[in-house]
């Protein structure tokens, strides 16, 4: 067994490792396939890398999925499986730009709070319906979290034509009282679209780990993500916490598709499926083991991955589905840590039999 000093290690090691087996994984079927796995991972993180549009197009895409990915982990640290991050995020871009396109005249920093608490509000009690329904009915969040996702698209979809637009598959685009785009950001990225939504992530995970470590319900939280008959015996209301888990996953999803739509678009159009970010949002939070400093971290790695893909046909001749195959192959690793901690046991014990021996 692990003690505590090396089972911190272990948290450690394990995305280092996951991140180090999936590219080495890439690498094996990029060779097997005839493209050159090294020309491939220049191409992906130079291209991001060394040139600031790219670079901010990436770290525009991890401050979204840093909010994805925290809102998955809060609720998965209480034990539940919010698969429903996505269809949060869509009812929380839509509600942003409903209100921000009907109070355009309001002062900046009173239309940016309405549009990203509206949204946030909205996120939370969308959420709240599956924990309410797990709360005090038993009901399985996964297949109602799946059916509200469903339920935010076609609602979204329907709001997109007949509500806030006038019949079209767009809005019109936010006034710049609504907008999170900064004028020194974008001419220090080249015109990219990152925007204040990073400075609003990087407080949220502060906040996140200050609520997780440091506050009464918040130990609740992960007490009931542990044992919930334990808990419920030590005097702690598991229904209670099932619901505000659920509630402060939505509203971080929801707020992070508030970035999205006044941040990257400043607009919503009607969509074809269910937002990406969502669903990668599950990823990175699995990738940063809960631990809301590595989640932000795992969202930048994605976020160079998704961006970087791009340079893979025209500068590699490799198809940008690899980029795909690699995350997969991230998840399988970090989904599968038990390997690590068997190998970590292994060489651990092996290195205590030679000292032993000597």
């Amino acid at each position: 067994m692990l003690t505590k000093n090396n089972e911190k290690l272990y948290n450690f090691l394990v995305p280092i490792l996951s991140i180090v087996l999936g590219f080495i994984f890439g690498a094996i079927l990029m060779l097997f396939f005839g493209y050159n796995p090294i020309l491939a991972y220049q191409a992906m993180f130079n291209g991001v890398l060394a040139n600031p549009f790219f670079f901010g197009e990436a770290m525009r895409q991890a401050t979204v999925l840093t909010f994805t990915g925290l809102g998955f982990a809060i609720a998965f640290k209480a034990g539940f499986f919010n698969i429903g991050v996505a269809g949060q995020v869509l009812v929380g871009w839509v509600t942003s730009i409903w209100v921000a396109l009907a109070f355009p005249d309001l002062p900046r920093i009173l239309l940016l709070t309405l549009s990203l608490t509206a949204a946030l509000l909205v996120g939370a009690v969308w959420a709240g319906i599956a924990g309410v329904l797990r709360a005090y009915f038993g009901t399985n969040e996964v297949i109602v979290t799946i059916m509200l996702n469903y339920i935010a698209l076609y609602l979204t979809n329907y709001l997109i034509r007949n509500v806030i637009s006038t019949g079209g598959n767009t809005t019109e685009r936010v006034g710049p009282n609504a907008s999170l785009r900064v004028d020194w950001l974008t001419q220090l990225t080249q015109g990219s679209r990152l925007n204040a939504g990073l400075f609003i992530a990087i407080i949220v995970v502060a906040l996140y780990w200050v609520f997780m470590t440091q506050t009464t319900a918040g130990f609740e939280v992960r007490a009931v993500g542990l044992n919930r008959f334990a808990s419920t015996y030590a005097g702690m209301s598991a229904p209670r916490n099932i619901i505000l888990s659920m509630f402060l996953s939505g509203a971080l999803a929801g707020l992070g598709g508030a970035i999205h739509g006044l941040g990257t678009f400043g607009n919503i159009f009607t969509q074809s499926g269910l937002p990406g970010v969502g669903f990668n949002g599950i990823a990175v939070a699995l990738l940063g083991l809960g631990n809301p400093v590595g989640i932000f971290f795992s969202a930048i790695l994605f976020g160079v991955l998704d961006v970087g893909s791009g340079f893979l046909p025209n500068r590699a001749g490799v198809p940008d589905e690899m980029a795909e195959i690699v995350i997969a192959a991230i998840i399988f690793f970090v989904g599968a840590n038990y390997l690590i901690r068997f190998l970590f046991e292994k060489v651990k014990t092996k290195k205590t039999a030679t000292e032993g021996g000597e």
